[in-house]
């Protein structure tokens, strides 16, 4: 399992389970390989250079973490985009079952929050997540609070969450940030189906606290989330993602109209 469960006290909207065609995501960022296939060798794991592109990935900790935040993550997430500008994406286990509030750091490392440190301010989870962790429902989004009059998505961009995709139809790069680690690691590979509901991706080190990285195409498209197959995954070199299709979908028209 990528990462542990804890309760949480925030506000959730539940839908129904993820199922149906997959998406699948990939980050422009600078890592290895290039996702169109093109450049590099892929499923080769390397850290991920600081970049705007990169800076739409970041680390989740406890709000009682946002003073001091070496050390203290436990997940991943990504910005993607919405008209109200505050939305990211995660696994549905990394917000389902944690105490007390969380924060997102877009662009964290080593320590410092270059893009700032924002508050998670509602929860949307699938219905077959919240009544029973089921994991084709491991998808999730949050809102968060604007800072300083700005919204997230004006400060750091956004990827567009996409549905539709068939399953290895493109390379995708997979960042996030290992427990162990204060700087996110990436990784560029070709998904292969796991299942009908389940996709997976062979990529080295992804550890504890990988769970929520996107998966993004070259096309800057959110399509696929660390997460689903036990959490994400029972080893390092193996990671897995929900297929995403018509009730992924559903649950971001939702997310985007905070319903």
């Amino acid at each position: 399992m990528k990462r542990t469960s804890r309760t949480s006290r925030m506000s959730v909207t539940s839908r129904p389970t993820l199922l149906g065609a997959v998406v699948l995501l990939a980050l422009t960022s600078a890592s290895v390989a290039a996702a169109d296939d093109g450049r590099g060798p892929l499923g080769v794991t390397a850290e991920t250079a600081a970049t705007r592109s990169s800076a739409r990935v970041g680390a989740l900790f406890g709000a009682d973490r946002a003073g001091r935040l070496a050390g203290g993550h436990f997940c991943t997430a990504s910005v993607v985009h919405s008209p109200r500008g505050d939305l990211i994406a995660t696994a549905a286990h990394c917000v389902a079952g944690v105490d007390g509030d969380l924060v997102f750091v877009p662009g964290y490392r080593d320590g410092r929050a270059p893009y700032g440190v924002w508050k998670v301010t509602r929860r949307f989870l699938p219905d077959g997540w919240a009544k029973g962790q089921d994991e084709d429902s491991d998808v999730a989004f949050a809102s968060v609070a604007g800072r300083h009059g700005e919204r997230l998505e004006d400060v750091v961009g956004a990827n567009r969450f996409a549905t539709g995709v068939a399953t290895g139809a493109t390379a995708v790069t997979v960042t996030g940030y290992p427990d162990s680690r204060e700087v996110p690691i990436s990784c560029t590979n070709r998904p292969v189906p796991h299942s009908r509901t389940q996709q997976r991706i062979d990529c080295p080190d992804f550890t504890g606290g990988t769970s929520g990285s996107p998966w993004v195409n070259g096309d800057g498209q959110v399509v696929g989330v660390l997460g689903g197959h036990e959490q994400g995954g029972s080893t390092a070199d193996t990671s897995y993602s929900v297929v995403l299709g018509a009730q992924a979908a559903e649950l971001y028209r939702d997310a985007t109209a905070d319903r």
